[in-house]
């Protein structure tokens, strides 16, 4: 399995970017998904995920303004970012649960088997 993240870029506060994470392999709609990001000189923290059925869950530090869908005929998830702060700079990782058919969303790392190469978001304040 590859997970390919596009999307990145620069931004200013309180604008808006979308995510895509496009997966290879035939049972994609099988697995969930999620996004975990970097910030320089910090520890990966969990952003947001979608289970294998659709139901999101999101970090605190997002909800609200961040957006989680899966297309499954595109084997891509997409991560809709709106009203983004200087905060929210860091390079963002997609990947994919380690197991099939999870109900909950996993908030760590170690639920996770498949990652994306990242992709760098710089919001400017």
């Amino acid at each position: 399995v590859q997970l390919q993240a596009s999307g990145g870029g620069l931004v200013q506060a309180g604008g808006s970017l979308r995510l895509s994470c496009a997966a290879s392999g035939r049972t994609f709609s099988s697995y969930g998904m999620g996004w975990f990001r970097q910030a320089p000189g910090k520890e990966r923290e969990f952003v947001g995920a979608i289970n294998w059925s659709g139901d999101t869950y999101y970090a605190d530090s997002v909800k609200g303004r961040f957006t989680i869908s899966r297309d499954n005929a595109k084997n891509t998830v997409y991560m809709q970012m709106n009203s983004l702060k200087s905060e929210d700079t860091a390079v963002y990782y997609c990947a994919r649960q380690a197991s099939p058919r999870t109900v909950v969303s996993d908030v760590q790392e170690r639920g996770y088997r498949y990652w994306g190469q990242g992709t760098l978001v710089t919001v400017s304040s």
